[in-house]
């Protein structure tokens, strides 16, 4: 197997991780796991992006100011956009089915859900930002909205960023 495709050397082990699967085996594990993270956000990033196509035909909409209607055209971009990214490697699967090349799509698939899950905070914290400013002020929509990025970031990048730093430093020095 490995001569027909020298890019993905089968092997028995990873010898970094305790699972005992071929090379082919942790690519179709870490293709699955996509997929359920994918689902998950998918699910999410299509109801608000329904949900903000909508808004345009409730009555209050003529209300809004200018900085709100702009806010809210950008808002639909970047809902369209995270959708579009989040769905892109079910679609990039579609095209690469039986070319015996999981590595690149589960490669590339890890790098769209990223760019899905950093549009689709911008769009979640920019929804909060929108409302809040209707509902109450424009200064509070704008404090709600860093407010919401600034959770979603720590959640998101800065927390697991702390936990693979804590997991090498006791993995070195061999402590539970």
């Amino acid at each position: 197997m490995a001569a027909e495709h020298p890019q993905a050397p089968e092997q028995d082990f990873d010898p970094t991780d305790d699972r005992r699967e071929t090379f082919t085996e942790r690519m179709d594990r870490n293709w699955d796991e996509l997929l359920q993270e994918l689902r998950v956000t998918q699910t999410g990033a299509q109801i608000l992006t329904g949900f903000l196509l909508t808004i345009p035909f409730q009555q209050r909409f003529e209300d809004l100011d200018d900085y709100q209607h702009d806010l809210y055209l950008v808002l639909v971009l970047l809902a369209v956009l995270a959708t579009a990214l989040i769905v892109a490697p079910v679609a990039i699967h579609r095209a690469l089915f039986r070319r015996r090349l999981k590595r690149e799509l589960v490669t590339i698939g890890s790098w769209f859900a990223r760019a899905g899950l950093l549009v689709l905070a911008l769009v979640l914290s920019g929804s909060a930002m929108l409302l809040f400013d209707v509902v109450l002020t424009r200064a509070a929509g704008r404090w709600v909205g860093l407010g919401c990025l600034v959770v979603m970031a720590s959640a998101w990048w800065v927390l697991p960023k702390i936990v693979t730093r804590w997991a090498a430093r006791h993995d070195a020095d061999g402590s539970p």
